[in-house]
């Protein structure tokens, strides 16, 4: 595996929405726009999200996730054989719930003509040749973890993955086409099998959280085995992540040597913000000297800043396990998972940006 960009100061992804698209979106909804219009406006506020990165100094560029209302299932509900409904029931997070919403694989699964495409060209176009695009979706296992699946469709769920890791290398194919060079995976299944308590929960529910482990392991790797040398992949493990709310706690000891030792990407966004993260300890298992760290120090769940030092000082910490050059800085997530975002400001986010770009510039000097 070749050695791809790193880039220390970097980002998860999302970011809260502005009062005009949340207007927007209402109006659309309503019939007072129409879905035209509300692209109209997306675009508008994408744009100028674009110019705010790189005026605080971040070289990595997203579009926010703008014209999504979830990090998830507006990727997985463009996906052949998978469809969205009402629920009936959101996801539970620490005393609050979100809307409801779930999805479900109906016939079998593939990629074609996926909206997300046109959205990645957008976002390039307006990038430019001095930044980099970073395009973020869901990575595969959060279709099983999440998604209901027809056992008429896939009476064998071998199948099912197969199907899976096909249809995600033509996803990321289709990204590497339209132009992109860096997408990230995002991810809460692996979260959740770092956790004491959500493993009893999903064993409770019939589910094994080591066939989970290796199942997902597979298919990723079957993804992107054929990814361009020039294409990176990264993933970020999600804690969960709603009006600055969480679901699952622990460190990442129970299953640091199968993603460090055994996922074939370029790097891993981690969630480090607090005591739930548990230590740098699981770092010891990563073996690769192409494999990037991101350190998730700086929270994306309330304004305050971090003390600067402390955060160096964490990052020493970090660096006994890994070399400091394949360590980097980031939020611990985005800031934004749903269109309703998490309990801060939109200047208090851009300090955050701006925060986490000054301290990677006094380390990585």
């Amino acid at each position: 595996m070749s050695q791809k960009p790193i880039f220390h100061a970097d980002q998860v992804g999302s970011l809260l929405r502005t009062d005009v698209i949340k207007q927007a979106r209402i109006d659309q909804a309503s019939g007072a726009i129409t879905a035209s219009q509300l692209r109209e406006v997306e675009d508008r506020e994408i744009i100028r999200i674009i110019e705010k990165q790189k005026e605080v100094g971040i070289q990595v560029i997203t579009d926010g996730e703008f014209r999504r209302a979830w990090w998830h299932f507006d990727f997985l509900e463009g996906l052949k054989g998978v469809e969205g409904y009402w629920s009936g029931s959101g996801i539970q997070f620490q005393q609050t719930q979100t809307k409801s919403r779930a999805i479900k694989v109906t016939s079998k699964l593939d990629f074609d003509q996926h909206p997300f495409i046109d959205h990645f060209k957008f976002l390039h176009e307006h990038v430019g040749e001095n930044h980099v695009a970073k395009y973020t979706i869901p990575s595969p296992s959060m279709l099983h973890f999440r998604g209901e699946v027809d056992s008429t469709v896939y009476p064998d769920e071998d199948e099912f993955f197969d199907d899976l890791a096909n249809t995600y290398k033509k996803a990321i194919q289709a990204f590497y086409d339209a132009g992109c060079r860096y997408l990230q995976l995002d991810d809460t299944a692996w979260a959740y099998l770092c956790s004491t308590e959500q493993k009893e929960q999903l064993r409770a529910n019939g589910k094994d959280p080591e066939y989970l482990i290796q199942a997902y392991l597979n298919t990723l790797n079957k993804a992107v085995a054929d990814r361009p040398d020039d294409m990176k992949i990264t993933m970020h493990i999600c804690r969960g992540n709603f009006r600055s709310t969480w679901i699952s706690s622990g460190g990442y000891e129970p299953v640091a040597e199968q993603i460090f030792g055994h996922l074939n990407i370029d790097g891993f966004f981690l969630e480090y913000d607090n005591e739930r993260s548990g230590g740098f300890e699981p770092l010891r298992f990563v073996n690769r000297p192409d494999l990037e760290i991101v350190l998730g120090l700086i929270t994306s769940k309330h304004g305050q800043l971090e003390d600067p030092e402390l955060i160096k000082r964490r990052i020493e910490e970090a660096a006994k396990f890994v070399p400091l050059e394949q360590l980097s800085l980031s939020p611990q997530c985005g800031f934004a998972s749903t269109e309703e975002g998490n309990i801060l400001t939109e200047d208090e986010q851009w300090e955050k940006l701006r925060h986490v770009v000054k301290i990677a510039n006094d380390v990585w000097k």
